[in-house]
């Protein structure tokens, strides 16, 4: 058969996105395409571009399986720059006088970053933020001036928007101080109202970001070596600067569709109809280059709507342009914003409903009808957890109470939402709810990854996961097919359910465990979880008889392995209280091992770029000075973060650091589903942040106020009120029984927030479970505990008392105290850290790991 020629002009994600849906649908082998992409590599990922700065290489950042380019009907020219377009041949052409004729020209060209006229734009140390060519030479020059200025770097993004506040982020991850300066009067002002931009304004500026709204700037000014100085304002202010970074917004890469005669929108991009097609029946356009219904939109969900639309239209469809879903979420800086529907309350009678929490960072915003029935559009700014239900039901009636969505979780009962086939699930990728019900009920598609695979639904930014998982376990309970909670295939029964068993028949290995409850050999899941109930029950050490086997490799090293292979050494520090001569010790330690030091979020110090070898080593010091493994590596106790309290703030009404100190004590090595943190704050004022902890405790007059099922992450959560001036013997009880029931019912991996939100009766009947005792079980919960406490053993120090366990320590059986050649470093603000991919090959700093000396 003859194939028709597809040439699509331009290698972003909607290029790569009009390629794969293709290839997809196109069974007989209809069309042939050539892909032209000006960068020299494949189609990568340009929203995740800042995670370049935390160690992703640029293969990291690729899109979709590699295989599609290697597909005999698809051709990707890398480093290809279309210079023109011949209509009339149909043809086109790109530097160096080589030629691609079409019998379909699809233009994907995107965008570039727009920089106002401002003088002194041309000077060395102003970029874009654009592409990974724009953020590797940004990275190489912030490096490069830091090693000359010898200081900090001072960074300025001109822009508040989506990308200026990205931008500021890699500035911080290069360890630049950041400042933006935005002309709007707030920033991401097109998707935020004051209000919101009020809250994002605070959060950024905690995070030690400089923001400046309502200001002009009119001239960067050289320094004494002719490279960037400083900004001038407007207002004739001037603030010193070293480098600049403009983020400005977007214009469509539209030249060659305008050289070649096409049609142009009146602020430009190339006009296309509801089916992406241009005045040409031969050319198509997509993405940020099409001016489409009026308009060029610069979000990835509509462009991948009309890659999709080009595809189905060349495959004989009649789908159309449905207009635009603005809708957005996104992690700023580690901040949640989201912004979706009618945000700005403009449909007339619209009312607006709010809840601010400027103590917490937290603005939420919903637009209604004027009867308060109908969402109509809202702003989440700290707290977007609720995003992924709202978005869909945009247009449609709002069961229950709105304040439901806006309080803090646990403050009312928010509504269930049966969401209509119509409804959009997953913006990113264009998926209703309709379609997710489809591949359950007539594709089979009965687990989260057979309904990503048939849909795409979640494969992009993920946000949307929660509610796909709910909808697709909602239509298997609809039809009659049970839902399973099974382990994994080796075990046909729940965490909580093997957790009894265990307990109940008194097994210790896990061969005794598998062959009586399970099938088979086991697999990375049930391994680690049997692993984590038996250090639960017993209290024995990890690597105790079999269970090493069983560990993952963090628990199994008792340190957790970083992406260069070394590994991070955190010792335990209670409460963060530490003497003078425990910080000599941990500086001595880093300094003679050459390791990387970083104070936690969690009130300890962080060493990382341990060798395997290393570690025993560095124990024996750490553990001859007194201290202990702080379990950073294991589903356990982390901290216990705690304020100074009354020992010496004059607002402290409880002594918070005794508390967190014999909270961590109490607790420290208890293995669990998941991670666990606490945090004790002396006052009100809440300087611990316990309300955002796994078990918060808050002192008052009269004694402590618990709260519990707090949690960060992804979905953050508010932990909810528990127990009220309580005294201190009755914190640990209610803490005791409420940890154990916990680690005794919960699913592998589930944070105390999800179980307590799954659980049947919420909080209400976990209440009455471990402090009323509804069950019965209170003794038995404080039992278990007392076991744990008065069973309790340092890993460390065990492993260095055992010669067989240290034999494990070693990187080569053959040369046991030889170092990983690999591995390799360059400076940073005065200490090592991992060398990229390019610096190994580029740089001119390393750090030789044998004896930590810098070489060239």
């Amino acid at each position: 058969m003859t194939t028709e020629r597809i040439v699509v002009v331009g290698g972003g994600m909607v290029a790569h996105r009009f390629t794969e849906a293709l290839r997809a649908r196109d069974a007989e082998g209809r069309f042939s395409v050539e892909v032209l992409a000006e960068e020299p590599r494949a189609p990568y990922d340009r929203v995740a571009l800042t995670s370049y700065f935390k160690g992703a290489s640029p293969e990291d950042l690729h899109l979709g399986d590699p295989a599609l380019w290697h597909d005999p009907l698809v051709t990707l020219h890398r480093d290809t720059r279309a210079t023109g377009i011949d209509r009339d041949r149909q043809v086109v052409e790109v530097e160096g006088g080589r030629e691609f004729g079409y019998d379909h020209l699809v233009l994907a060209t995107g965008s570039y970053a727009w920089t106002p006229p401002t003088a002194g734009s041309e000077l060395p140390g102003v970029f874009v933020y654009r592409t990974l060519d724009d953020v590797a030479a940004l990275r190489h020059y912030v490096q490069e001036r830091r090693e000359k200025l010898g200081r900090t770097v001072r960074g300025a993004v001109i822009g508040g928007g989506l990308l200026g506040l990205e931008a500021a982020g890699a500035l911080q991850e290069l360890g630049a101080t950041s400042t933006v300066i935005q002309f709007a009067d707030r920033l991401m002002n097109l998707q935020v109202d004051e209000g919101g931009g009020e809250a994002l304004k605070r959060l950024i500026e905690n995070l030690g970001v400089t923001v400046r709204c309502s200001t002009a700037t009119q001239e960067i000014k050289a320094g004494k070596d002719g490279h960037v100085g400083s900004l001038l304002f407007a207002d004739g202010a001037e603030q010193l600067c070293d480098v600049v970074v403009f983020a400005t917004g977007v214009r469509p890469r539209d030249e060659l569709g305008k050289e070649s005669g096409l049609e142009m929108g009146a602020r430009g991009g190339v006009v296309v109809d509801d089916t992406c097609l241009t005045a040409d029946p031969a050319v198509s356009a997509i993405g940020e280059v099409a001016c489409i219904q009026g308009a060029c939109i610069g979000l990835i969900a509509p462009g991948n709507t009309m890659a999709e639309i080009a595809v189905d239209r060349l495959l004989g469809g009649a789908s159309t342009f449905p207009g635009a879903d603005t809708a957005a979420k996104l992690k700023l800086l580690g901040v949640d914003v989201a912004s979706f529907g009618d945000a700005f309350a403009t449909t007339p009678g619209a009312l607006e409903m709010v809840y601010a929490d400027p103590v917490n960072g937290v603005y939420k915003k919903l637009v209604l009808t004027d009867d308060a029935s109908t969402l109509l559009g809202g702003i989440l700014v700290g707290d977007a957890s609720a995003y992924a239900s709202l978005r869909p039901m945009v247009g449609a009636h709002l069961p229950g109470d709105p304040a439901g969505w806006l309080l803090p979780e646990g403050a009312i009962e928010r509504p269930n939402v049966d969401l209509p086939d119509e409804a959009g699930v997953c913006s990113c990728n264009n998926v209703s709810a309709g379609s997710i019900r489809g591949a359950v009920n007539d594709h089979d598609c009965h687990d989260l990854g057979a309904v990503k695979a048939c849909t795409k639904a979640g494969t992009s930014c993920g946000s949307c996961l929660p509610l796909v998982k709910k909808i697709m376990a909602t239509e298997l309970e609809k039809s009659g097919i049970e839902v399973s909670n099974a382990l994994c295939e080796h075990f046909s029964i729940s965490r909580a359910q093997l957790f009894n068993a265990i307990k109940v028949s008194e097994l210790t290995t896990f061969t005794e465990i598998i062959d009586r409850f399970g099938t088979g050999r086991g697999c990375d899941i049930c391994k680690p979880t049997v692993g984590s109930i038996l250090a639960s029950l017993y209290n024995e050490h990890v690597l105790a008889g079999d269970r090493a086997a069983l560990q993952d490799t963090n628990d199994r090293v008792m340190a957790n392995m970083q992406k260069d292979g070394t590994y991070s050494v955190v010792p335990r520090i209670p409460g963060g209280e530490i003497t003078p001569e425990g910080l000599i010790t941990i500086g001595e330690v880093a300094r003679d091992f050459g390791l990387y030091t970083k104070i936690t979020g969690g009130q300890r110090i962080d060493m990382f770029g341990a060798r395997l070898e290393e570690l025993p080593k560095i124990w024996k010091r750490l553990v001859d000075e007194g201290f202990e493994s702080g379990h950073a590596y294991g589903k356990s106790l982390r901290t216990v973060k705690s304020c100074v309290g009354s020992t010496w703030c004059r607002y402290g009404v409880q002594d918070s650091v005794g508390m967190a100190i014999a909270l961590e004590l109490r607790y420290r090595g208890l293995r669990s589903p998941h991670k666990l943190k606490l945090g004790v704050s002396g006052c009100a004022r809440e300087c611990a942040e316990a309300r955002g902890k796994d078990v918060g405790v808050i002192a008052t007059d009269n004694g402590w106020n618990v709260y519990v099922g707090g949690n960060g992450g992804f979905t953050p959560v508010h932990a909810q009120l528990l127990v009220e001036d309580v005294s201190d013997e009755e914190v640990f009880r209610v803490i005791d029984r409420y940890l154990m029931y916990y680690i005794r019912t919960a699913d592998r991996l589930q944070r105390t927030a999800p179980w307590q939100q799954d659980h049947e009766g919420g909080l209400d009947r976990i209440r009455e479970i471990v402090v009323d005792d509804s069950l019965g079980l209170g003794e038995e919960l404080d039992a278990h505990m007392s076991r744990h406490i008065d069973t309790y053993e340092d890993e460390w120090k065990a492993v260095l008392s055992d010669p067989v366990r240290l034999r494990q320590f070693a990187s080569f059986v053959n040369a046991p105290d030889q170092p990983d050649p690999s591995l390799a470093y360059v400076e940073q603000r005065g200490q090592r850290r991992p060398a990229t991919p390019a610096e190994r090959e580029n740089g001119p700093v390393l750090i030789a790991p044998t004896t930590l000396e810098v070489r060239s």
